[in-house]
């Protein structure tokens, strides 16, 4: 495995590098993000590449979030990317991305106003932003990301048809310890009483979706039993949102009979933990 920082590097790479299959991360790995690298090594087989990315994206952060304290870990990051099928791995500083004087960025006007584009304004924008730029610079033929951050995968793959990036794009499954939480470079900065009340999110998901196929299709039923649990078994939780809208549009739903999505984000002190579940037939 190769470690290239600097554009030059990258696209002198790229020019014999073949079909690629890319994972674009902010680093900080765990055993979800080395799921998507082995993904990518399955579907690449032996006759392409997997490159992966790691770049804490400044742009993506609002004013009073964690960007200054973002867990950077390159040395154990680069090890796991290894060990996961990675052949190369670019990590650029933020001025080898952006430049001081920079003016333009990509804005996403529909599915980012709801979930945690609501309660995170510009967040998306600037996902958009780095990922066109990563896709521009890396050029990849497909590309895997996790269906943890549900309403990233959806603008990311309105991004790729409304601008015409030729990149198919794949979505991975939720990787979860043992006790369902979902892994998140996150949990780190949950305490002990904070990580034992954690896994009520899932919970409480799950608890809605077996609702659902038993046949309550109403929203404010299923909205009642998360909170509701979520109230007995996080009391250490503070509710950003829970949502139910389809999960191709994002929109909310009163009813769902096929085609939705629960959403939820809870804050617990220093963390913002997000998890989702389909409700598909």
């Amino acid at each position: 495995m190769i470690l290239i920082e600097t554009v030059k590097e990258l696209r002198a790479w790229r020019k014999s590098a073949g079909r690629v299959i890319f994972v674009p991360t902010m680093g900080a790995l765990h055993d979800g993000h080395a799921a998507l690298v082995r993904e990518a090594r399955h579907m690449a087989g032996t006759d392409a590449q997997v490159a992966a990315s790691i770049f804490v994206n400044p742009l993506q952060f609002g004013p009073n979030e964690d960007f200054d304290r973002y867990p950077r870990t390159l040395e154990a990051d680069l090890a796991i990317c290894q060990a996961a099928g990675a052949d190369m791995v670019f990590a650029p500083g933020v001025k080898e991305v952006y430049h001081a004087d920079r003016s333009i960025q990509i804005r996403e006007s529909s599915l980012s106003n709801v979930l945690c584009g609501a309660s995170r304004p510009g967040h998306f924008d600037g996902v958009c932003t780095v990922v066109a730029k990563l896709f521009n610079l890396v050029q990849p033929d497909d590309a895997v990301f996790g269906k943890k951050d549900y309403q990233q995968l959806a603008i990311i793959r309105r991004l790729v048809r409304d601008l015409n990036f030729p990149v198919e794009i794949h979505g991975l499954e939720t990787v979860r310890e043992d006790d369902g939480l979902a892994m998140s470079s996150r949990n780190r900065y949950l305490s002990p009483a904070e990580r034992a009340q954690a896994p009520a999110l899932r919970a409480a998901l799950v608890k809605a979706r077996d609702a659902w196929q038993a046949d309550v299709t109403g929203g404010c039923h299923l909205l009642h039993i998360i909170h509701q649990h979520l109230a007995e078994h996080a009391t250490l939780g503070r509710k950003d949102y829970i949502a139910l809208v389809d999960r191709h549009t994002l929109q909310p739903l009163d009813i769902v009979q096929n085609d939705g999505l629960i959403a939820l984000a809870v804050f617990f002190d220093k963390a913002r933990l997000i998890d989702n579940i389909e409700l598909v037939r």
